[in-house]
């Protein structure tokens, strides 16, 4: 009998046999500026589709209902939702989020299909304006879970799917400072926390309806090994992890009662300087094999199947690069920048195998540094385009980002924000000081909170930098966050502080905040780029600041001062393939241009 785990083999040139597409969406996108999903999920049963579609960009979706043997649409009565859904055991119910007047997911409600909206029932609400809501099912769909987050804080509610009008229970209430995540597996709950370390430990507590509240610690806490994410599967964990500021995986074997054997624990092999390790999707808890991800600054993004017993790694699928791309035509690195206070921030680099380190490379500088996001290597087609032109392309990993554990997030929000902007120019000046970029050939990019970064830098070392692109950036920061009734207010308080409440943080903020900070020399030349429909971060803010700009720096002709506004469009940008790329290709235009390397290298 062959593996009922084993991958079937498709040929890429042909429609495999039984094959069912369950959306097209090209099809549901005809004739729309706009198109994403905010929820793609089958029932359990396999009979239905629940999906929701947002047309504007403004991430209110609407719900829609597809029996996928009649490909018909059941149910379209719900509109205006958050993002995800659930299903209940049986598929006669989805449960979906609302979000309030600030876009915060704040209700989870529950639908029976074929019913009139109006009979949906509220099943929780969440009244304090810090927490962020998620909605999900585990992975053998028994339970419906309830994700509740603040910057600070978790508490998770669980409800048996097989029971949909039953009471969503508190796995563990909510305390502050205390965050926790779980993945419920068979009879077993396996728990990340943050009790006894900031970097997180992994614990396990009996699970039979709810989880219990004896939590076993299973990994223990070690600072500067930031644990990030659990998978659990009948025979083996597998712990995704920061360590050196790069992405592991490892894999903990399970015993036949099912305790995790961390003494036989191995990491998943990578051999390059620079990667990123991830787990896929996988949905059989009881496979034998795993989905990993790969990918580096080099490596295009890559399938693995690992079989778990032998630790052999069989590559499904690598994302294609078309003009005859090879990995060998191009270096990368991992560097180190010291910052003003000694400290050393991480530095990843890639450029053609051919650049020499000899000041006279044009380069460009990407950074975010916010909500602990790692800004992990990666693979773009869309690099190419500078790198192919002679340009070194970096990204520098400063505080405020996630990348070397929680105690580099912590020095890089609140009352030590600034360390974002200064790390940044650190990283600016050591690419120079080594010889990897020409002094005056530099470019910067940040989008959102990455662009606050840009508002930021281009105040503090106006003269560092010949061209930045803002992508829908957060540069009007003190004043949004002194407006309660704006989207980015009171759930960021705990990211920024509370300008409205606290005056040292008021003052600290103005010190920082681009538009407050603008000054009458010479800017690099800007391009701010935004979208009208963007609830994250409203147009207003890149607007005002690029008004405010023209009237106040010292530019020529030269070093236009451009705001570009997508006018369908939300915070990621305008959907569709080509649409995406004529907006990246317009972005790297302007950067290219204004650092004179518009010719492709021999």
């Amino acid at each position: 009998m062959a593996d009922s785990h084993q991958r079937p083999v498709l040929d890429p040139m042909s429609v495999p046999e039984g094959e069912q597409v369950l959306l097209d969406g090209n099809k549901e996108a005809a004739g729309q500026e706009f198109f994403a999903l905010g929820a793609f999920d089958v029932s359990p049963d396999h009979q239905l589709l629940a999906y929701a579609v947002d047309n504007t960009g403004d991430e209110r979706f609407n719900l829609l209902i597809k029996d996928l043997e009649s490909d018909a649409i059941v149910d379209d009565v719900v509109v205006g939702i958050g993002a995800g859904v659930a299903w209940s055991l049986a598929g006669d119910y989805v449960f979906y989020t609302r979000v309030d007047d600030a876009w915060r997911p704040h209700q989870v409600w529950r639908h029976k299909i074929g019913t009139a909206a109006t009979e949906d029932v509220l099943v929780f609400s969440e009244g304090d304006e810090r927490f962020w809501m998620g909605l999900g099912s585990s992975r053998d769909n028994r339970y419906l879970l309830i994700a509740l987050g603040s910057k600070n804080s978790t508490e998770f509610r669980l409800l048996d799917a097989s029971d949909p009008t039953g009471e969503f229970q508190v796995v563990q209430e909510r305390a502050e400072g205390v965050e926790y995540d779980i993945e419920l597996a068979g009879d077993h709950a396996w728990i990340l926390h943050n009790w006894s370390c900031p970097d997180f430990e992994l614990a396990v507590a009996a699970l039979d309806g709810s989880v219990s509240h004896d939590w076993e610690t299973v990994v223990a806490g070690q600072e500067g090994v930031r644990l990030t994410a659990v998978d659990a599967f009948k025979d083996f964990l597998a712990l995704s992890m920061r360590r050196d500021g790069l992405a592991h995986v490892q894999i903990i074997p399970r015993d036949e009662h099912g305790r995790a054997q961390i003494s036989q624990a191995w990491d998943v092999s990578v051999s390059e300087e620079l990667f990123t390790v991830d787990v896929g999707i996988n949905p059989d808890y009881t496979a034998s094999t795993l989905m990993v991800l790969v990918e580096s600054m080099i490596t295009p993004r890559s399938v693995f199947d690992l079989d778990v017993a032998s630790a052999q790694m069989t590559l499904v699928k690598q994302h294609a690069v078309l003009g005859g791309y090879d990995p060998a035509d191009y270096q990368q690195h991992r560097v180190w920048a010291t910052a003003a206070d000694g400290t050393q921030i991480p530095i990843s680099l890639v450029a053609r195998a051919d650049v020499a380190m000899d000041g006279t490379a044009p380069g460009m500088l990407y950074g975010y540094g916010s909500y602990e996001i790692s800004i992990d290597p990666w693979f773009s087609v869309s690099r190419l385009s500078y790198l192919d032109r002679g340009v070194v392309y970096a990204v520098a990993h400063v505080r405020g980002g996630g990348e070397m554990g929680r105690h580099w997030y912590e020095q890089g929000r609140m009352l030590n924000k600034k360390n974002s902007f200064t790390d940044f120019v650190a990283c600016a000046d050591h690419l120079i000081e080594m010889g990897w970029v020409a002094p005056d050939r530099l470019a910067a990019e940040g989008r959102s909170a990455g662009g606050l970064l840009m508002g930021a830098i281009v105040n503090l070392a106006p003269d560092r930098f010949r061209v930045v692109h803002a992508g829908v950036a957060f540069v009007d920061a003190l004043n949004t966050i002194l407006d309660p009734s704006l989207p980015l207010t009171v759930v960021e308080w705990e990211e920024w502080g509370d300008p409205l409440h606290n005056a040292d943080v008021y003052e600290y903020m103005r010190e920082y905040t681009p538009y407050e900070n603008l000054a009458a020399v010479e800017y690099p030349a800007i391009l701010a780029t935004t979208g009208l429909n963007d609830t994250r971060v409203y147009y207003t803010e890149p607007a005002k600041w690029v008004a405010k700009m023209r009237q106040t720096v010292a530019n020529g002709a030269d070093r236009p001062i451009l705001l570009r506004t997508e006018m369908v469009a939300g915070h990621g940008g305008k959907t569709g393939r080509y649409d995406a790329w004529r907006e990246a290709a317009f972005e790297i235009s302007f950067v290219l241009d204004q650092l004179g390397a518009d010719q492709i290298k021999p």
